[in-house]
C-alpha cells in the first residue's frame, strides 16, 4: 500500500513537471511571438511621417532610405542638365539663362565647352539665322558600383530652321559626384569632366 501510494505521488510529480515545462514553453513562444510583432509594428511606425499642413491637418507620408533614389536622381540630374544645356533659342537672354542654370549643375568641364562654341561664334550664327536647337535625351546609362559613377548619355538633336530641319546625334560622358542640395540643385549632383564624344547629322529634311 505504501509504494502504490509512492508510486502515485511520484507519478502525479512527473506530470506536474511535465504540465511545467509545457506552459514555460507555451509563455516562451507567446513571449518572442510579441516581441517579434512588436519590433514589426515599430519599424512600420517608423516609415510614417506625420505633416502638418499649413497647421490645420496632419497627413500621412511615407519615409523611404535615401539611396533607394539616388540612381533616379542621378538620372533625372543629367537628363535636365542635357535638355538646359543643349536645348537652345535664337534668344540671346534665352540661351544665357539656360547655360547658367545648367553650369550650376556641372563643372568647369560644362563651362570650357561652352567657351569654345562662344569663341566660335555659334551662339551668335544661331540667334542671326533665327535657329531653334531641341535637345531629347533617349536614354542614360549610369555605372553606380564605382564612386565618382561613370554616365553615358544618349540624345538626339534637332535644328530648326526657317524651311528645313535637320536631326543630330548627341553623345556625351561624364561622372557624378555627391554635392550639397540646393534650389538650384535639388538633386545634390555635380557632373565631371563632361566630354561630347558624338554631334554628327543623321538627317535633314523639309519642313
Amino acid at each position: 500500500m505504501e509504494f502504490k501510494c509512492l508510486n502515485n505521488i511520484e507519478t502525479s510529480f512527473r506530470q506536474l513537471r511535465t504540465y511545467t515545462f509545457v506552459f514555460a514553453g507555451i509563455c516562451a513562444a507567446v513571449t518572442v511571438a510579441a516581441v517579434g510583432l512588436s519590433y514589426r509594428f515599430a519599424e512600420r511606425q517608423r516609415q510614417k511621417i506625420y505633416v502638418l499642413d499649413n497647421g490645420r491637418s496632419l497627413m500621412v507620408a511615407l519615409s523611404q532610405d535615401l539611396a533607394q533614389n539616388r540612381p533616379v536622381e542621378a538620372r533625372e540630374h543629367v537628363r535636365r542638365f542635357h535638355e538646359l544645356f543643349f536645348t537652345l533659342s535664337p534668344d540671346k537672354a534665352a540661351i544665357e539663362s539656360n547655360v547658367n542654370r545648367a553650369l550650376l549643375m556641372a563643372d568647369k568641364s560644362a563651362l570650357a565647352y561652352y567657351k569654345v562654341l562662344q569663341e566660335k561664334g555659334f551662339f551668335n550664327r544661331l540667334i542671326a539665322g533665327n535657329v531653334m536647337q531641341i535637345a531629347e535625351v533617349d536614354s542614360i546609362r549610369c555605372d553606380f558600383d564605382r564612386y565618382p559613377y561613370e554616365v553615358t548619355t544618349f540624345a538626339r538633336q534637332r535644328i530648326v530652321r526657317e524651311s528645313t530641319v535637320t536631326e543630330r546625334s548627341l553623345v556625351t560622358t561624364c561622372r557624378l559626384v555627391n554635392t550639397v542640395r540646393s534650389d538650384n540643385n535639388p538633386q545634390g549632383f555635380m557632373i565631371e569632366r563632361l566630354n561630347v564624344i558624338e554631334n554628327r547629322d543623321l538627317a535633314t529634311y523639309d519642313r
